[in-house]
């Protein structure tokens, strides 16, 4: 009896202990037991690859000479000032439209206190400056063979009136600091911050002696000078490199010997994107030559022509009335270099009897009538068909202005000191 009741006892507690509903230790796996493999996990093993970015895509335009002779600053003149603007209107969507629009400015500001005159020694009015910004334009090549007419002061005048209106300038230069250095322009696309770099130079100064206490005031044409200059942008970050040259004979669509040579010692070096020629007053062929960056050609622009000026077949070989806008066409993968997928041509012309407009030619030809146009039919067929004996047909001509790819580049000022 008493056993019964010990046993009876032992139930009672060992029941008041056990605890169902509390967690069980877990058993450890018996030392001879087979671990199963866990189930694959679903979280990567590493970071997933990023998606490429979108190829970054710019334009660059190229424009012929800014030659304000008398004629053009006296229709500039208002009551109180100049205005170029109306006579230039007709091409602003092309160049508002460039992602960066540069130009020839092929004659210096007339310094204070002086008045601007045209042919034969220049000195523009410096309501040009600002008047080129508000077009679109975001900077101009200055050393041409008029970079000297206003004499130093002149040419420093047209640098400070410049800067004031943020325009970019190469060619020319106030120290020897500024004359070694490169234009800069940096275009945001993509993510990508991507920099430009303009050199320019001249063959001469009409026979102006360069100040001997300043020989860097103007860039004359130096090839294995250009190239240094070229292999220096593009360590200091350059992805395009654009040369405007101011060379070599005037009136002619014909390329000379001295510029296909430079253009042959730029291309091999491959260093230099594009070429801009200037000076012959009449457009000249565009090509791609072999070299260049990654040897994938070098494209050249060899004459752009006038963009504005007095000048026609009155006065010139007719050709002098017509020019071309030259846009090239840019793309930079995410990682890469860049590089000039292709150039695009667009023909202007000058109605010098119709108050010195400047028109787009292909618009002309496709029956549009500005109202004052004095051109006839067959200036009109003539001008385009001279332009189109020339050119030639590795570039293709655009009849619609382009659109911006994003925000306008940003002009960084070049060292003075």
């Amino acid at each position: 009896m008493a056993l019964g009741v010990v046993v009876l006892v032992a139930l009672l507690a060992a029941v008041a202990l056990w605890r169902p509903w509390q967690d069980q230790p877990t058993a450890a796996p018996s030392p001879t037991a087979t671990t199963q493999p866990a189930e694959p996990s679903t979280i990567p093993s590493s970071t997933p690859t990023p998606e490429a970015r979108p190829d970054a895509r710019f334009t660059i335009l190229g424009g012929g000479d800014v030659l304000p002779h008398t004629t053009v600053i006296n229709t500039a003149r208002t009551g109180d000032g100049y205005d170029f603007v109306p006579m230039l209107e007709a091409t602003a969507e092309y160049t508002r439209g460039a992602d960066l629009a540069l130009c020839n400015a092929e004659v210096p500001i007339a310094p204070a206190g002086t008045e601007p005159s045209g042919y034969p020694m220049f000195g523009a009015p410096e309501e040009l400056a600002a008047d080129l910004a508000r077009l679109g334009w975001d900077g101009c090549s200055t050393g041409t063979n008029h970079s000297l007419d206003r004499g130093m002061d002149g040419l420093t005048h047209t640098l400070d009136v410049f800067d004031a209106a943020g325009l970019g300038h190469v060619g020319t230069a106030r120290s020897q600091a500024e004359a070694d250095s490169a234009q800069w322009y940096e275009l945001e696309r993509e993510g990508q911050t991507i920099r430009v770099a303009q050199l320019g130079a001249t063959y001469g100064t009409n026979g102006i002696p360069v100040p001997a206490d300043a020989p860097w005031a103007v860039e004359l044409i130096d090839a294995d000078r250009l190239v240094r200059m070229a292999t220096d942008a593009r360590e200091a970050g350059a992805d395009i490199v654009v040369a405007s040259i101011h060379c070599c004979s005037e009136y002619s669509g014909d390329i000379h010997p001295d510029q296909a040579s430079l253009a042959e010692t730029l291309a091999d070096s491959g260093q230099v994107d594009l070429v801009l020629g200037h000076h012959a007053h009449v457009p000249q062929p565009i090509d791609r030559v072999p070299g260049g960056p990654a040897g994938e050609g070098m494209w050249v622009a060899y004459g752009l022509g006038n963009f504005i000026s007095n000048q026609d077949e009155l006065c010139c070989v007719p050709q002098t009335a017509t020019g071309l806008l030259a846009l090239a066409h840019i793309v930079k993968p995410d990682g890469e270099p860049a590089r000039v997928e292709s150039v695009e041509w667009t023909a202007v012309t000058v109605d010098r009897v119709g108050d010195q407009r400047l028109h787009v030619l292909s618009d002309l030809v496709a029956e549009e009538r500005p109202e004052g146009l004095a051109l006839t039919e067959q200036q009109v067929t003539s001008r385009y068909q001279q332009v189109l004996d020339v050119v030639g047909d590795v570039a293709t001509e655009r009849t619609e202005p382009p659109e911006p790819t994003g925000p306008p580049p940003k002009v960084l000022p070049r060292p003075t000191d």
